[in-house]
């Protein structure tokens, strides 16, 4: 009997011991908030995560120490108060017997990197990534990239963590989330943290939480397609069906090698399931943006459109849209966005055309009119025609420095590419002026001005001879346009343009009409 009484006290014991086991490995924090990690100066700070229904949670920073209860989900959320640039602090979160240390945590200046495969483009692919690794210590300098994953349920972590940059870690990052970072950390002295969650070929929609698009009512007919895949495509019968292919062709290669021929041409692929890539709506709002949002942040650079180039009409609303989806949900207001516009590519043709990517930068454009605090990088100077991921991306960052330093850090520097403001009619002339943004008019390479195209009432555009005739204005005029109502500036794939400022920044691309583009009904 008195066995069998210490034989359960054990099991009593070891009982115990087990719930404290699984309380202690309830706590949990996402891989966010890990060693190395960089906190946004100057702003609340906080950090989350999971923890025992209804425990309390201790998160401790320097001499603050706040204290906050978990949900009925086991969801908690402590808010500290914000801390000047500087480091290394300890982050200590407890809750009962369980202790979560996140060490070498500075506080400084951190930006998200995102948008397509021209923004997840790495170092190692850029342009000297040899020599560009060889300087690339910069401890104060820290990374962490948000694998891809494609979904419609909202996912609160990811596998990742900070690093150091390095050398060794440098390589695979964002090319140009590096080279603006690094410009950052030299020029402001701070430590600055970069989160990159871009995903190649990824187009807008993806971006954008799912109800919002609905909400809007401008995308019904997106939606429309997408809902006819989501309930006729079955991944696994595609797969059996791609087996089945695979097979048949393998046989079919055997028996021409037997017969001494070539094997066949077209092996099948294995399909890619649409409801887990980068287009379908929300799947990239829910995989890689959730897990980040609400991290303190001072802004984002993006480098996207290329998916979106051919409905550029629809992109004049589904670009804003995003911008404010983010900034709503981020829940700290009108933080700075500053994009790239897309750089030239394709071949380039004799004489004008209309252009899907013309009309998307156009859109990109838009959006500086729409919504406060944001801003554009024109490269239409750097792009390739053969490859749309030109590797000169030290130049696509320095220009979103520029932005950056200009408008958030106080420098009296220029950063902003010309823009076209008005027109007049002179003769048989157009006079154009443009808002050079404390800089003047300027030309790259040759005197003779190139890139404009003029038109009359009939729409039919020709090449122009233009020249500046001052800091701000430029005349536009050709012997075959009498009547001239219109002009376009670098309408192109891959213009052939050279209107500059006096710091080499690209005049950006216009057109003074609104005639009807060739996306415009491409829904």
């Amino acid at each position: 009997m008195k066995m069998r009484w210490m034989h359960s006290g054990m099991l009593a014991v070891l009982f115990a011991c087990s719930l404290v086991g699984t309380l202690r490995a309830e706590l949990k924090l996402p891989n966010l908030f890990t060693d190395h990690m960089v906190l946004q100066r100057d702003m609340p700070i906080s950090i989350w995560g999971q923890a025992n229904k209804g425990a309390d949670v201790t998160v401790a920073l320097g001499d603050q120490k706040v204290t906050v209860t978990a949900n009925d989900d086991g969801r908690w959320k402590a808010e500290l108060k914000s801390l000047p640039a500087g480091g290394p602090h300890e982050v200590v979160v407890r809750s009962g017997d369980s202790e979560k240390v996140i060490k070498d945590v500075l506080v400084g200046e951190v930006w998200v990197c995102s948008g397509q495969s021209n923004m997840q483009w790495d170092v190692n692919s850029a342009n000297d990534a040899d020599i560009e690794k060889l300087t690339a210590n910069f401890p104060k300098l820290r990374l962490i990239t948000v694998p891809q994953v494609g979904t419609q349920e909202p996912q609160d972590n990811f596998n990742g963590k900070w690093e150091l940059c390095t050398p060794q870690t440098v390589g695979s990052f964002s090319a140009v989330g590096y080279f603006f970072g690094r410009q950052l950390e030299q020029t402001l002295d701070v430590p600055i943290g970069l989160i990159d969650n871009s995903w190649g070929g990824s187009s807008a929609e993806a971006w954008v939480n799912r109800d919002v698009l609905r909400e809007s009512g401008k995308f019904d007919a997106l939606l429309a397609r997408w809902k006819q895949t989501e309930e006729t495509y079955d991944h696994d019968k595609a797969m059996a069906q791609y087996r089945e292919n695979l097979a048949a062709w393998k046989k079919k290669a055997e028996e021409a090698k037997a017969a001494g021929k070539p094997a066949p041409g077209g092996q099948p692929g294995a399909p890619r399931n649409p409801l887990t890539n980068q287009h379908r709506p929300a799947n990239l709002y829910n995989g890689v943006l959730n897990p980040i949002i609400g991290y303190g942040i001072r802004g984002v650079i993006w480098y996207q459109g290329e998916s979106n180039a051919g409905r550029a009409y629809q992109y004049r609303d589904l670009f804003p849209l995003m911008i404010e989806n983010w900034r709503s949900e981020w829940g700290q207001g009108d933080f700075p966005f500053y994009w790239v516009q897309l750089a030239d590519f394709r071949q380039e043709k004799d004489q004008p055309a209309d252009s899907d990517w013309a009309e998307l930068r156009e859109a990109q454009t838009m959006t500086l009119d729409r919504l406060p605090k944001t801003g554009e990088a024109v490269i239409i100077d750097l792009g390739e025609a053969e490859d749309i991921h030109p590797k000169n991306k030290q130049d696509v960052a320095k220009r979103l420095a520029r932005l950056a330093l200009a408008n958030e850090y106080g420098y009296k520097i220029v950063s902003q590419s010309p823009r076209y403001q008005s027109m007049k009619v002179d003769g048989d002339a157009i006079v154009l002026e443009f808002n050079t943004f404390g800089s003047q008019l300027d030309y790259f390479d040759t005197r003779a001005l190139q890139g404009f195209t003029i038109a009359g009432a009939d729409k039919k555009f020709v090449h122009a001879t233009a020249s500046i005739v001052d800091g701000t204005h430029v005349r536009v005029s050709s012997p075959e346009v009498k009547e001239p109502v219109a002009v376009r500036y670098a309408w192109a794939d891959n213009p052939v343009a050279n209107l500059q400022n006096s710091q080499g920044l690209p005049a950006t691309p216009f057109r003074t009409d609104d005639w009807d583009g060739v996306t415009k009904n491409n829904k």
